[in-house]
């Protein structure tokens, strides 16, 4: 059925159009959007019109499908809306489109692919990458489930024990950072939120955290948890440290 109007070139669909679907995995409202386009190719005006609209769908939306045309890798526009999604906190899916399209595949073919993605959207290594063929089905029932899992992660309500239980071991495992003889000390975590799942953790001195320390206990947390296809927020508080003199 066609809900939009839409041509080859990238940012011509005219209006984000919702359309709903049900099949065994759950109910959908998908929304497409006009994307994003160089500067050069469309006047000021019209290019921040075009971003509003996709700003809003990101807002609206659970689950983010950023579609990546398998002929022509990660284009600007793409980085531009995986930022967007990324900054909002949303879960998202990286979906490469048009794989039966790509000549001479072999064996290592998507595998390499995958890497150049990745590259290119290095800020989101958190989110599944899935070869798909709207054409002609491939994997796409995979997707819906694809979908229902990360939006699952992206949700997640994770115990205070449960977590403390794993920054115990992390810590224990990998020393926190010491400045001109002054350690770090972490007295616990909570979660604050979800969507994205946000992670509040209590320490004697915040400037003694060194972001290199913070991720190596997000990894550590999705090591356990998994999180796929969710970004993870961090803050740091500082509570007085009553057992220094």
């Amino acid at each position: 059925e066609e809900r939009v109007i839409v041509s080859d070139v990238a940012g011509t669909t005219r209006d984000a159009i919702d359309s709903y679907f049900e099949n065994e995995t759950g109910k959908y409202c998908f929304i497409d959007t006009a994307g994003m386009r160089r500067k050069s190719k469309v006047d000021d005006a019209i290019e921040k019109y075009s971003n509003m609209r996709s700003i809003s769908a990101i807002d609206r939306a659970d689950v983010c499908l950023i579609l990546i045309d398998a002929n022509d890798g990660v284009t600007e526009q793409d980085t531009k809306i995986a930022g967007l999604v990324h900054e909002a906190g949303k879960a998202a899916i990286i979906v490469v489109n048009k794989w039966d399209a790509v000549a001479d595949k072999e064996t290592n073919t998507m595998r390499d692919m995958e890497a150049k993605i990745r590259s290119g959207l290095s800020y989101m290594l958190y989110a599944p990458v899935i070869f798909i063929s709207a054409l002609t089905g491939t994997r796409v029932d995979k997707l819906f489930q694809l979908i229902q899992d990360v939006h699952a992660q992206n949700t997640m309500r994770i115990t205070t024990g449960a977590l403390n239980s794993v920054l115990a071991d992390a810590t224990a495992r990998v020393q926190p950072p010491t400045d001109k003889g002054r350690r770090l000390k972490i007295y616990y975590m909570t979660q604050a939120s979800t969507k994205p799942p946000h992670f509040v953790i209590f320490c004697n001195d915040a400037r003694l955290f060194h972001f290199s320390y913070q991720r190596y206990l997000e990894n550590q947390i999705r090591e356990v948890f998994g999180l796929q296809g969710t970004p993870v927020r961090i803050t740091i508080r500082q509570k007085g440290d009553k057992e220094e003199q």
